[in-house]
């Protein structure tokens, strides 16, 4: 979120030390040159991984929007006067792609909306299924896309999904997400306290930028109020993206477990086979379909659906799941946006019997939270006004780094200096907090690196190059002094 400085002539503590009139150092005091230290490093070496995560975001919070555009053909068909049985739909798109197996079935959830039939089909990347759209009045062919995802995200949505994700550079991009992620959560709390912390003029300064100010003076202050707005939702993008993180994710993951708060899922299994599925959703595949073809007695999709609408399914927006070799039918509702409708029910092919229903209601809090958490990450969990909101975010990230770099440019070393990382904050600073202060955070700090391994390990880089750095100045400063030998 930012990068700063001491202000201009005295570093950060003395300004502190005069603020209290020469009072003794607070524990604050003590504190502020280091957490000032953090931020400013933090924000200089991850600022470029924040910067692409927030111009990815902002992109993908706009593409909800162009897909509505850009792929109108597929998606909207002619109202109709009575939309045909499920079954002559998908018997439709499996005419036009005889290749494909379906394994599932999306009705439209609007009167004006396209059925998804999606496949598995040849040329199909994995994780990913074919959309076949038919128009449920007419059985027409409306077109056929790739679609991946829960939330249905075609290609638009996707390329952009996976640049944000890993940079389309698959399983080795994942650990930049995963650095912008542990690192953006510190960086706009530490800022925070900063911006708390900093003497000021008048009580509105720390909502609004200062009125008159010029220079970087003008820059901080801007930095500072907007990051105060923003640091909510930065902290809480932050812990919900680690969620999809390779080495924090699987730490949060087994967390949630232990604690209960696993995602639940629908039993769909029958006479003796195995079904279903858990993890986090969101970024993730589509959740089912993927074994062999269900053989034997079939009361059709038309009937589960019956079925599933007599158990108490009856939202708009339905994902159904063909039943495979020892699994059923599969009815999801699929409203993600509050208040959500995630109940589900699964139902035996052969009697079109209901043989398991999970409602939301029933799932744990902190799986409630999670599925949260990730819906508003992804911009569904509010719509139009999630993706607004998203779009904020990301805008006021990428200003919040473009300003904290000018202010390191406005202190850029010039011709009479050698190149550095601007002017110095005190080294040292820990030797002056309390130990009742200093053994706390040192613990704290050990497990969060542990926790959240790519934090973890980067700070101990940014420790090694602030030992680099002090070492190279000491150099400096031994090579300039006078020879004592000579007057």
């Amino acid at each position: 979120m930012a990068i700063d400085a001491p202000a201009e002539g005295r570093t950060e503590t003395e300004q502190d030390t005069a603020a209290a009139g020469g009072a003794p150092a607070s524990v604050w005091t003590a504190l502020r040159p280091l957490a000032l230290r953090i931020h400013f490093y933090a924000g200089l070496l991850v600022g470029p991984l924040l910067l692409i995560a927030a111009l990815s975001g902002l992109l993908y919070a706009l593409s909800f929007q162009a897909e509505r555009i850009v792929y109108r053909q597929e998606l909207r068909v002619p109202v109709g006067d009575q939309a045909l049985p499920l079954s002559d739909q998908v018997k439709a798109a499996q005419d036009a792609r005889p290749d494909g197996t379906v394994t599932a079935v999306w009705p439209g959830a609007e009167d004006d909306a396209s059925t998804r039939v999606l496949m598995s089909a040849p040329g199909v990347d994995e994780g990913k299924s074919l959309a076949v759209f038919v128009d449920p009045y007419t059985a027409e062919i409306r077109g056929e896309l790739p679609s991946y995802g829960s939330s249905g995200a075609l290609p638009l949505r996707t390329w952009l999904d996976e640049l944000h994700r890993d940079l389309r550079l698959g399983e080795f991009g994942r650990y930049y997400s995963e650095l912008a992620a542990s690192w953006l959560w510190v960086v706009a709390l530490g800022g925070l306290l900063l911006w708390l912390g900093r003497r000021r003029r008048a009580k509105r300064d720390l909502l609004l930028p200062e009125r008159g100010a010029t220079g970087r003076r003008k820059t901080l202050s801007w930095h500072g109020s907007v990051g105060l707005w923003a640091v909510t939702g930065l902290v809480l993008l932050s812990a919900t993206g680690l969620t999809w993180s390779r080495y924090a994710g699987e730490n949060i993951g087994a967390v949630q477990d232990q604690l209960g708060g696993a995602t639940p899922v629908v039993a769909a299994a029958i006479e003796g086979g195995s079904g279903g599925g858990g993890g986090h959703e969101g970024h993730e595949g589509h959740g089912g379909g993927g074994g062999a073809a269900h053989r034997g007695a079939d009361v059709g999709i038309d009937h589960a659906l019956k079925s599933a609408r007599t158990a108490g399914v009856r939202g708009d927006r339905l994902a159904i799941t063909l039943p495979t070799e020892g699994t059923g039918y599969v009815i999801k509702e699929t409203d993600t946006t509050y208040p959500v409708h995630l109940d589900s029910v699964a139902v035996d092919p052969a009697s079109g019997v209901v043989i398991d229903r999970l409602q939301f209601d029933d799932y744990p809090l902190l799986a409630k939270l999670t599925r949260y958490g990730i819906d508003a990450h992804m911009g569904v969990f509010l719509g139009l006004a999630n993706q607004l909101a998203l779009a904020a975010l990301a805008l006021s990230l990428i200003l919040l780094i473009v300003w904290g770099y000018r202010m390191w440019w406005l202190r850029r070393p010039t011709k009479a200096r050698t190149f550095s990382g601007g002017r110095p904050i005190p080294r040292g600073a820990w030797r002056r907090i309390p130990a009742t202060a200093l053994l706390p955070l040192t613990a704290a700090t050990v497990f969060i690196g542990w926790f959240i391994p790519l934090l973890g390990v980067s700070l101990l880089v940014f420790l090694a190059f602030d030992l680099a750095l002090g070492a190279l100045a000491r150099l400096r400063a031994r090579g300039q002094a006078p020879d004592r030998g000579q007057a």
